[in-house]
């Protein structure tokens, strides 16, 4: 890491943008608390992978996880929807709040289409390149070329490249750089941990800035994306986004400390740190799913013989955790008045939450459950 250089600042009209150096080469790791993380780190993270792979029904729930990522992953690019109305209907989300709202949805949609992609792509600039399509349809980045990597110079900061706070490189140069990217990750001559790979890969992403707009978002998403495709994650239960949210400050410091200073330590320690904590989160939200779902189960089998289709509505509402009449009507196959019956012994069960205060178009909120991600 000692001996990593950064790359160099190159002189254009009247600006300098930065051009990284290549990284599809060997990392010889020797920092001690770097290898004491990263020890850290996988255990935690092999422990996640089990929960994904044990719990029952674990796809209803990762479905909140990746409601949780594009909402936190979009707030930190300055949309300010919560993941509570992420999940509602377009009827249900106000006009002033619609372009935010419409952000997340396109990135929900952006995660889960590039994860069912490794199914037959590998990872690659072509799948990210699919991905950054759909992420910025319909948005207010439809006219930023999404899928096409950028053909003109974009920079972080300022008015202008002149004052930004920092320019990535010049578009003539992206080829070779992203070429060089895909190269290291299948390079399987380099002996590199995976988990440093994959920090190595978002801070050469982001260096790198291919698209004109979603560049945070993507490469917050290829983390995850690499370590599914590596195999370390069967399935996508690892979101650091949060980490990176709750942490911005250290999180852009340590980016811009690798660039200005060659220090690629620092960056590995924060990074890694990150995968550690969120692990820990992301473990305790499942244990609380599990504990919270047996809770509700024993006060659905009051219900006696309406028991069998509560339980098909619970299952509804860990996937769609704020419902209307109409929708609990659809999902059991009810009548309006079956519905309402329903709806209300779930209330009276504190399950479901009224939230709007309206006598019409009322909402209904699986609260105990939405804490669990607004945590």
């Amino acid at each position: 890491m000692k001996s990593f250089n950064s790359g160099q600042y190159e002189q254009q009209f009247e600006y300098k943008s930065f051009a990284p150096s290549f990284i599809n080469r060997q990392f010889e790791i020797s920092d001690p608390e770097i290898l004491l993380l990263l020890s850290e780190a996988d255990r935690l993270l092999g422990e996640l992978n089990a929960y994904g792979t044990l719990i029952p029904d674990v796809d209803t729930f990762i479905h909140m996880h990746v409601a949780k990522e594009s909402t936190t992953s979009s707030m930190i690019e300055g949309t300010k929807t919560e993941i509570n109305e992420a999940l509602r209907d377009k009827k249900d989300i106000g006009p002033e709040q619609i372009d935010d709202w419409l952000e997340v949805q396109c990135y929900t949609k952006a995660m889960s289409a590039s994860i069912n992609s490794l199914h037959k792509l590998p990872l690659s600039i072509r799948l990210l390149k699919d991905t950054h399509k759909i992420l910025l349809s319909n948005t207010r980045g439809k006219n930023k070329q999404p899928g096409e990597l950028r053909s003109s110079q974009n920079w972080i900061g300022g008015s202008t490249p002149r004052d930004a706070f920092f320019v990535p490189p010049h578009h003539l140069k992206l080829d070779s750089l992203l070429s060089d990217l895909e190269k290291f990750w299948h390079n399987k001559e380099i002996a590199i941990p995976h988990l440093i790979k994959a920090a190595i890969s978002h801070y050469q992403f982001e260096t790198i800035h291919p698209f004109l707009d979603g560049n945070g978002r993507i490469g917050r998403l290829l983390i995850t994306l690499y370590l599914v495709s590596e195999g370390l994650l069967h399935r996508p239960v690892l979101y650091l986004s949060d980490f990176f949210h709750r942490n911005r400050s250290s999180y852009y410091d340590s980016l811009t400390m690798v660039r200005k200073q060659n220090d690629l330590t620092q960056w590995m320690k924060f990074f890694l740190t990150g995968i550690i904590e969120s692990c820990k989160s992301g473990r305790r939200s499942f244990e609380e799913i599990v504990k919270l779902r047996a809770k509700c189960e024993k006060k659905i089998s009051t219900l006696g013989k309406r028991s069998p289709k509560g339980l098909e509505l619970l299952h509804y509402l860990f996937e769609h955790p704020t419902v209307d009449y109409k929708a609990v009507q659809k999902c059991l196959e009810f009548s309006h008045p079956a519905a309402n019956t329903m709806i209300q012994e779930f209330v009276k069960l504190n399950i479901l939450k009224e939230i709007t205060g309206e006598k019409k178009n009322r909402l209904f909120e699986f609260s105990d459950y939405l804490n669990i991600f607004k945590k």
